[in-house]
C-alpha cells in the first residue's frame, strides 16, 4: 500500500496525468510510465500521441468546442436546455469557472500530451536515435507539444512551462512562465518540426499513413501563432512556404465535408491536419471519435428517426441572420430544421429534418451533417464516430497571407488571396460574391475579418480571431464578455495539487 500511494504520488499530478479519480486509477493499473521508456520504441509512442488527440476530450470532443467555438456570437451549446447546462453560463455567457469536468479536461489532457512527448523526446535523445524514422518521430512529438502549448498560452495565458519528462512530483511543481518563454519554446520545437516532418507521407503504394503531422502542418500552425502575436511577416513567410509546397489546393467547398464511402472528404487537397476517425464493417469501432457524434442533430422524445449525435456546437440566431443569403457557404454551413437539406449540390442527401420544436434547434452545424448511407452500413443510426475532425485546412494559409500581406502594405497580394477563398465560394455563379478590390488596408482589413467569419463559421475559429484582433469586447460584451475574458481561469484543482505554488491567473 505505501508502494501504491508513492506511485500516486508520483504520477497523479493534475496538468500531467489525472483526467479524474477513475482515469488515474486506470492509468496507474499499467507498468509505472518511467518503464514504458525501455519497454516502447518511438514510433509506438508517437502513434499513441494521435490517439491522445482522438479520444481525449480536451483535444476533439466537448470541452475543445466549449473553448474554441461556443464562446463566439455564431456558434452556442445546442442540444436541449437541460442537456450540459451548466455550460450555457460558463462559455455563451463568460461566467468562467474554476472547477469543472470540461475546463479541468481541456487542463488536464492539454498538459498530459505535453509529458507524452517529454516522455518521447527523452526516449529519442538517451537511445541517441538518428535514422530518418525517428527523426520525423521526434518531429511529431515536437510539433504536438508546441500544438499544445499554443492552445494554452491563448486560452490561459501565462502557465508553468515542461520542456522535460516529469519522472520525481517534486519536479512538476512548478510557478507560471512568461508568455514570451512559452512562445520561444513554440518556435523552436517548430522550427525541429518542420526541419523533421515530410511534404507528405506517400509511399510507392500511396498515402500510407493519412493523418500523419507534415511540414506544412508545422508551417501552418507557426503562421497561426505568429498572425496570435502580429508578428505579419513572420506569419507570411510561412503562409508563403507551405503554398510553395504544393502539396495543397482548394476543391469544391461542400465536398471537403463529404464523408461518405470512400471518404471523398477525408484527407482531401485541402487537409493539411486531420484527427482520423474510422469506423469498420458492422460498426465496429477501431478508430471511433465522438467529433461527429457529439454535433449531429438531436432528437428527443420516443423517435430516433433523427436522433444522430448529441447536437452540440449549433448556429446561433445571430450568425443566420447576418449572413447574406447569396453566399453559398451558408446553405453548406447550416443544416435547417423543417428544410430540405439541400441534396449533394449543398452538402445535403436529399433529406427533410423535422420541424423545430419536434428537434429542439433550428439549426445545426452541417459541415458534420453524417451520410445517411454510411450510418445505414454500420447499422447504427445515431453513430457519426467516422467523422474526422479538420483541424487546419488550405483556407486558412490563404485568408492568413491575405491579413498578413495587408498589414505589411501588400494590398495587390491581400485582396489576390481574398479573391481565391470568393471564388471558390462562388462557385461559378458570378452573380454572387463580387471581387472585393483593395482601396486602403483599413478596407481590406474587414473585409478579411468578414471573410474569415463565413469561411470558418462552426469551426472554431472565430472567438481567438476576436480576441486576437482586439474586437471581443466590442462583438460579445453583450453577451458578458469583458477584458478580463480574454484569459480563463486556471482550474483549482491544479493550484491546489501545487501547494500554491502556481497561481490564479490576476483578473480571477
Amino acid at each position: 500500500m505505501k508502494s501504491y500511494k508513492k506511485n500516486i504520488l508520483r504520477l497523479a499530478f493534475v496538468m500531467m496525468m489525472v483526467g479524474s479519480i477513475a482515469s488515474c486509477k486506470k492509468f496507474l493499473d499499467r507498468k509505472p510510465l518511467e518503464g514504458t521508456l525501455d519497454d516502447f520504441g518511438v514510433e509506438q509512442q508517437v502513434i499513441g500521441l494521435y490517439s491522445i488527440l482522438r479520444t481525449y476530450a480536451g483535444f476533439n470532443t466537448l470541452p475543445w468546442l466549449d473553448f474554441h467555438s461556443i464562446r463566439d456570437d455564431d456558434a452556442q451549446k445546442g442540444s436541449e436546455p437541460t442537456d450540459g447546462a451548466e455550460i450555457i453560463a460558463e462559455f455563451e455567457t463568460f461566467q468562467y469557472t474554476k472547477d469543472d469536468w470540461a475546463t479541468n479536461s481541456y487542463w488536464n489532457d492539454h498538459f498530459y500530451m505535453i509529458n507524452r512527448c517529454n516522455s518521447i523526446l527523452k526516449t529519442a535523445e538517451l537511445a541517441g536515435l538518428n535514422d530518418e524514422l525517428s527523426k520525423r518521430n521526434v518531429g511529431e512529438a515536437k510539433f504536438l507539444r508546441a500544438y499544445s502549448y499554443f492552445n494554452l498560452v491563448r486560452t490561459y495565458g501565462e502557465v508553468p512551462l515542461f520542456d522535460v519528462y516529469i519522472e520525481a512530483p517534486k519536479d512538476a511543481v512548478k510557478p507560471k512562465a512568461a508568455i514570451t518563454d512559452i512562445y520561444a519554446l513554440i518556435d523552436k520545437d517548430l522550427q525541429d518540426a518542420v526541419a523533421a516532418l515530410p511534404l507528405n507521407w506517400n509511399t510507392s503504394a500511396g498515402n500510407d499513413f493519412p493523418g500523419r503531422l507534415t511540414s506544412g502542418a508545422a508551417n501552418t500552425l507557426w503562421a497561426q501563432t505568429y498572425m496570435f502575436r502580429q508578428n505579419w511577416a513572420s506569419a507570411l513567410a510561412k503562409c508563403n512556404a507551405v503554398i510553395a509546397s504544393g502539396q495543397y489546393s482548394l476543391p469544391p467547398f461542400e465536398q471537403v465535408w463529404k464523408d461518405g464511402p470512400g471518404g471523398v472528404g477525408k484527407n482531401g487537397p485541402e487537409s493539411i491536419f486531420e484527427i482520423q476517425a474510422h469506423i469498420g464493417p458492422g460498426g465496429a469501432p477501431e478508430f471511433y471519435s465522438f467529433w461527429g457524434t457529439c454535433q449531429n442533430v438531436r432528437q428527443g422524445g420516443a423517435s430516433s428517426d433523427w436522433n444522430l449525435g448529441w447536437g452540440w456546437n449549433t448556429p446561433t440566431d445571430v450568425l443566420e441572420t447576418a449572413w447574406d443569403n447569396t453566399d453559398p457557404r451558408k446553405r453548406k454551413t447550416i443544416l435547417y430544421s423543417g428544410q430540405h437539406d439541400g441534396g449533394p449540390a449543398q452538402g445535403g442527401y436529399g433529406l427533410t429534418l423535422p420541424p423545430y420544436p419536434t428537434l429542439p434547434q433550428k439549426f445545426w452545424n452541417k459541415k458534420v451533417y453524417g451520410d445517411p448511407v454510411m450510418r445505414a452500413s454500420i447499422g447504427q443510426q445515431g453513430n457519426t464516430g467516422w467523422i474526422n475532425h479538420r483541424v487546419f485546412r488550405y483556407a486558412d494559409v490563404i485568408l492568413m497571407k491575405a491579413e498578413a500581406a495587408n498589414e505589411t502594405n501588400d494590398g495587390a497580394t491581400a485582396a489576390a488571396m481574398l479573391e481565391l477563398i470568393r471564388a471558390r465560394a462562388r462557385a461559378g455563379n458570378n452573380a454572387v460574391l463580387p471581387v472585393i478590390p483593395f482601396v486602403d488596408k483599413a478596407q481590406m482589413r474587414t473585409a478579411i475579418k468578414n471573410e474569415r467569419r463565413w469561411e470558418f463559421a462552426m469551426e472554431g475559429y472565430r472567438f481567438y480571431d476576436l480576441v486576437r484582433w482586439g474586437d471581443a469586447e466590442a462583438v460579445l460584451g453583450s453577451l458578458g464578455y469583458t477584458p478580463r475574458c480574454k484569459f480563463y481561469p486556471i482550474p483549482q484543482k491544479a493550484i491546489d495539487l501545487t501547494g500554491g505554488v502556481l497561481v490564479q491567473n490576476p483578473e480571477w
